[in-house]
């Protein structure tokens, strides 16, 4: 069976996010004014070949784990569905 994951990863809110700054500057000089803060992320798909949720679920979080987050400066959640 196949399943689709969508992973976000944010820094950790206790973090600096100077990406996020710099969208948050942009939209000042846009005269957006009404936002006050801004986070940057990432969003990734993955596309699993599982004979199980459970098991599609364990290798997106594995996945994460492994390469995908560095749990030092990121934190994450993923959601895995059923195509």
């Amino acid at each position: 069976m196949t399943f689709t994951a969508h992973v976000e990863i944010l820094p950790h809110p206790e973090l600096l996010d100077p990406q996020g700054k710099a969208v948050l500057l942009g939209l000042s000089n846009l005269n957006i004014t009404a936002i006050k803060d801004v986070r940057v992320g990432k969003h990734i798909v993955l596309t699993i070949e599982a004979d199980s949720m459970q098991e599609a679920d364990a290798l997106a979080k594995e996945a994460c784990e492994k390469l995908l987050v560095n749990p030092i400066m990121e934190r994450y959640s993923y959601e895995v569905t059923e195509n």
